[in-house]
């Protein structure tokens, strides 16, 4: 039987946040560009492939942490009829997520994402273009922001808006901005959030 403590349950969530904040840059470095490079094959609009993916990310974060939400209130209901311990029912149920993410319907994630994406009037995209082709990427953001759900405080990303002022504590600027703009053109990566304060900057475009 696993013994649990304060001190534990510390460790254990520190490791597992340091583990998924890496992963959170890897999907930035790596895997946001090779999205990129297939959305290329069909639009030559830099601009539109950067919004797309942009949505994309705000929009697995979204569907993920409701998954997360309904999946939390069923354990919870379940883990309550004989629930003891230490521990509060609220981290138990953090806690059994977090050892069985195969409770986690990521496609029935990616199947909202790439629908709320088909509708959205913000991407001015040719119709022919099937949002499925960067499915790769929309499954690895849901289930990495599933994952964030279940450390205490849980992790999440900023929802940037065009036209916002820039704010260099928060957002990078792209090497084709006009770096003498006081205004977000659009973003391209979501800053990634702690309690209201930035763990990791995300990337905006600024223009006058």
């Amino acid at each position: 039987v696993r013994s649990w403590s304060p001190a534990r349950a510390g460790r254990v969530n520190a490791s597992h946040r340091a583990c998924l904040i890496a992963r959170f840059g890897f999907i930035y470095a790596q895997e946001r560009l090779d999205a990129e490079t297939l959305l290329r094959a069909f639009i030559c609009d830099m601009e539109t492939v950067q919004r797309i993916i942009y949505i994309a990310a705000v929009e697995s974060f979204r569907a993920a942490k409701m998954a997360f939400w309904k999946l939390k209130i069923s354990v919870k209901e379940t883990l309550a009829l004989d629930h003891v311990g230490p521990e509060t029912l609220e981290v138990a149920a953090l806690d059994y997520i977090a050892r069985h993410k195969d409770l986690y319907d990521v496609c029935q994630s990616v199947q909202e994402v790439v629908c709320s994406m088909n509708t959205n009037p913000k991407i001015p995209c040719p119709p022919d273009v099937d949002f499925f082709l960067i499915r790769a990427l929309i499954q690895k953001l849901c289930c990495l922001a599933f994952s964030m759900q279940t450390l205490i405080p849980p992790l999440d990303i900023a929802i940037g808006v065009d036209g916002e002022l820039f704010n260099r504590t928060m957002y990078y600027r792209s090497c084709d901005s006009d770096f003498t703009a006081s205004f977000v053109a659009y973003h391209v990566w979501p800053a990634l959030m702690e309690n209201g304060a930035v763990i990791v900057k995300g990337e905006v475009v600024t223009k006058k």
